[in-house]
């Protein structure tokens, strides 16, 4: 006779445990398909095989692509969060805030900035995506709205936040960390 192993509690919080795993791994895999192949790439069985599970998997934890996209963009967004709210939450400077929007300009970064964009793009065809895809603009106005209480000037930055990012994307270049400061403290007119 074999002892069991724990409770039923800690069985049920392993198993709980690992489909957190599973479904965090599909939504990285989801946002990897569309880094690489676009919105247009994302379906179960392309996520599945980028996640090496089956594709039934990701049907299980994600009925439906919306689903699945609406869970990539909420990720994609708290990263975003996280990154910009650990760069500024002791009341940073200008140049720390300019540094956390534009994100140094890796390839990985700009990878995951591309698959954002596609996704938020993809909010105004598709209303369940619109919270998660307004989260990175709400946070840059309230960062930027830490250094004016103009509403025209936080609006401004958040355009040219947008802009600068979307800019580093077309162009292919990184934005260097002073560019950004420059256009933000102009917008906010701080300069």
């Amino acid at each position: 006779m074999t002892a069991q192993h724990g409770t039923p509690e800690e069985k049920e919080d392993g198993r709980r445990a690992r489909g957190e795993r599973r479904r965090a791994a599909i939504i990285d895999a989801a946002l990897r398909v569309v880094e690489r192949d676009g919105v247009a790439g994302v379906t179960h069985r392309a996520v599945a095989a980028e996640a090496g599970i089956p594709a039934s998997s990701a049907v299980y934890y994600f009925a439906t692509i919306d689903d699945l996209l609406v869970a990539a963009l909420t990720e994609a967004a708290d990263a975003y969060v996280r990154r910009v709210r650990e760069a500024t939450e002791d009341g940073a400077s200008l140049d720390t805030l300019a540094e956390a929007i534009i994100g140094g300009g890796s390839p990985e970064q700009r990878g995951r900035c591309l698959a954002e964009y596609e996704l938020t793009l993809l909010a105004v065809r598709r209303p369940s995506l619109r919270a998660q895809a307004r989260r990175w603009m709400d946070l840059v106005a309230e960062v930027a709205g830490r250094h004016t209480d103009d509403p025209v000037a936080v609006r401004t930055a958040v355009a040219a936040a947008d802009g600068l990012c979307l800019e580093a994307l077309l162009d292919d270049r990184d934005v260097e960390p002073g560019e950004a400061r420059a256009v933000l403290a102009h917008a906010l007119r701080l300069d």
